[in-house]
């Protein structure tokens, strides 16, 4: 099965609207100076604390200090780490934590970097000069293919209700990622596009049990 992550969430209404709709996993983003940034970690914590069990919440880091990124872990509950700086594949082993590691794609490089890290997954994101991700433009998802060999793939970058069938049957990968794509503006989320991006991709799923 596909697992399905709901990215920027910042409230407790679209949180639990995404988990309603099927989502395995949501991400809660840390980073300075972008449009769903999380300042205070203390509302971070409260939405989390009232999640359901069984919920995988995954804390977006980029470039932060270990001791940052490690309070920020605790003090909001958080499963996995998603990095999407420059971090060393040293600085992830350092944190001993469950880490995906993030990869603007630009080309076959951009995949090749994956084979030094040893995490519990990449994240595949466009490449976009001047940003992190989050900015709602897809890659060319014959590279992710490719990325497959080096361990369990989550793709990103453009995804939407529109185009999440192709991807998923395209790349087949362990999980998709999607935060612009289902928005009404940067940190709210469409109910209405959530639930077409998820049953997607169920629909998808189930055609492959068949």
């Amino acid at each position: 099965m596909t697992r399905i992550k709901i990215c920027g969430i910042t409230n407790i209404d679209d949180a639990l609207m995404a988990i309603d709709a099927g989502a395995d996993a949501l991400g809660f983003n840390f980073v300075p100076n972008t449009p769903r940034y999380l300042k205070d970690t203390k509302a971070a914590a409260e939405i989390i604390k009232q999640l359901p069990p069984f919920v995988t919440t995954v804390g977006l880091f980029v470039n932060a200090a270990p001791e940052v990124i490690l309070s920020t872990t605790d003090e909001c509950y958080l499963d996995t780490l998603q990095l999407h700086g420059e971090e060393s594949p040293q600085f992830c082993r350092a944190l001993n934590r469950r880490i995906i590691k993030a990869v603007r794609v630009k080309n076959e490089s951009s995949v090749s970097r994956l084979s030094d890290y040893c995490v519990s997954g990449y994240l595949l994101d466009t490449y976009v000069k001047g940003a992190m991700g989050g900015t709602g433009v897809a890659f060319d998802w014959r590279l992710a293919l490719k990325a497959k060999q080096y361990g369990q793939i989550i793709l990103a970058g453009g995804l939407n209700p529109d185009n999440v069938a192709a991807a998923v049957q395209q790349v087949r990968p362990y999980g998709v990622d999607v935060s612009s794509g289902v928005e009404t503006k940067p940190g709210r989320k469409d109910s209405a596009k959530v639930q077409a991006f998820i049953q997607t991709v169920k629909e998808i799923d189930h055609e492959w049990k068949q």
